[in-house]
């Protein structure tokens, strides 16, 4: 095949026709270039589209957001809502991260494992009554709105509905502003707005009523130092929401989809159930829940042999770099066993790298683990119940409307 270069290829994987399979456009960039030219609206950016390249700004210290030191060309998609650090740089980020950070350590996940496996379990014992399931709405999100809202921020559990409602418009606004349309727009303001009212209301609870749970603790941080203000608790809470909700959820639902279009690796998941972390992995890297993400150059650097002024903005396709056939062979074959043995594959970037690594990926390992584990386990005859799916509008949060199976 004749090489390609950048001008005789045109990125149009935010193209709706390609929402179901981007990847194709991915490897059209990444084959042309690893460093491509794209522009968000009237805003000039590049696109990182290989492994190294990604990687080495995501890890870089020459790479952040630049929000505060007022550099950056890309919308500020959280300005309003104190708190939230994943816009941050350091030593901002840090302090944020830090405390956050301990709702996610080894001894709390240990804790969680049990509810979410028992969560699970009364989910499936109900649906092979029925013979049927929506992996999504009938699994994956009630779990998540179980191990998010309920048991990570204390709550109430008769509220999904409006967290799921909240969670999907403000991650479809988290899209650059130039691939929205007004309703978008609108729908992503409304939500934040009773979101975060939701949570000052539930703050005040926790005041006169702490009980064991993450947000609990960050009333407290708030009451006994000046490390938070009450508005950042708040924001801290809506960003775990949000964040904790969609990647789980689109992990399950991805993750699910990949193992039922791929029989042979669903029964070898099946007969090794041992396999599961590193299945859990290639799914991160096959069809990631996030598919990029934006950076700033801090000072003048060079990547791929590029010298970045500062200001410039990149957009670090994190979905192509985990399917560059440079780091991975055979990247669009889907194997569960790629993560496996002494020799596991190059680290994915489904939950990014360096400091703004997902805080929560313990959590939704968890949950994958429990939700994916249970259904091969238990649902010998399990299938597709169609083979219509539909995507959800958002580009950075990729994921999938329903996906029915039969048990």
């Amino acid at each position: 095949m004749n090489a390609v270069t950048p001008a005789e290829v045109t990125f149009d994987a935010f193209d709706p026709s390609e929402r179901a399979d981007p990847y194709p456009a991915y490897r059209r960039v990444r084959d042309a270039a690893a460093l491509f030219p794209f522009a968000f609206g009237d805003v000039p950016v590049t696109l990182v589209t290989r492994y190294e390249e990604c990687a080495a700004i995501l890890t870089g210290a020459d790479w952040g957001h630049g929000y505060a030191a007022g550099i950056s060309p890309f919308r500020d998609t959280t300005a309003a809502i104190p708190g939230s650090f994943v816009r941050m740089d350091p030593p901002e980020h840090g302090r944020y991260r830090k405390l956050v950070a301990k709702a996610f350590t080894p001894r709390l996940m240990a804790e969680m494992a049990p509810v979410a496996g028992q969560v699970v379990r009364e989910i499936v014992d109900a649906a092979l009554v029925r013979g049927e399931l929506d992996v999504l709405d009938g699994l994956a999100v009630p779990l998540a709105v179980a191990m998010v809202p309920v048991r990570l921020l204390g709550a109430d559990p008769a509220d999904a509905a409006k967290f799921r409602e909240w969670q999907l418009a403000i991650a479809r606004g988290s899209d650059p502003d130039s691939l929205l349309g007004p309703q978008d727009v609108a729908a992503r303001t409304a939500a934040a707005v009773e979101c975060m009212g939701y949570f000052a209301r539930l703050v005040q609870r926790k005041k006169e009523n702490p009980t064991p749970d993450l947000l609990s603790a960050l009333v407290a941080a708030s009451a006994d130092s000046d490390q938070l203000t009450e508005p950042e608790v708040i924001g801290i809470a809506l960003l775990t929401l949000v964040a904790g909700m969609e990647t789980s959820i689109n992990l399950i639902g991805n993750g699910m989809l990949a193992l039922l279009r791929s029989p042979d690796q669903l029964a070898l998941l099946r007969d090794q159930p041992d396999l599961i972390a590193p299945a859990l992995d290639e799914m991160l890297r096959y069809d990631a829940p996030t598919q990029f993400t934006i950076r700033v150059a801090l000072a003048d650097t060079v990547v791929g042999g590029h010298r970045f002024r500062r200001g410039d903005g990149v957009v670090v396709l994190t979905a192509s770099a985990s399917r560059d056939d440079r780091v991975y062979p055979d990247a669009d074959r889907f194997d569960v066993t790629r993560y496996a043995g002494n020799h596991p594959a190059r680290k994915h970037l489904g939950f990014s790298l360096g400091i703004h690594y997902c805080v929560g990926a313990p959590l939704a390992r968890i949950e994958a683990e429990a939700a994916v584990g249970a259904l091969l386990a238990r649902a010998p005859k399990l299938a597709p119940a169609t083979d219509e799916i539909e995507y959800r509008p958002s580009l950075i949060h990729r994921g999938i409307v329903s996906l029915p199976v039969t048990l």
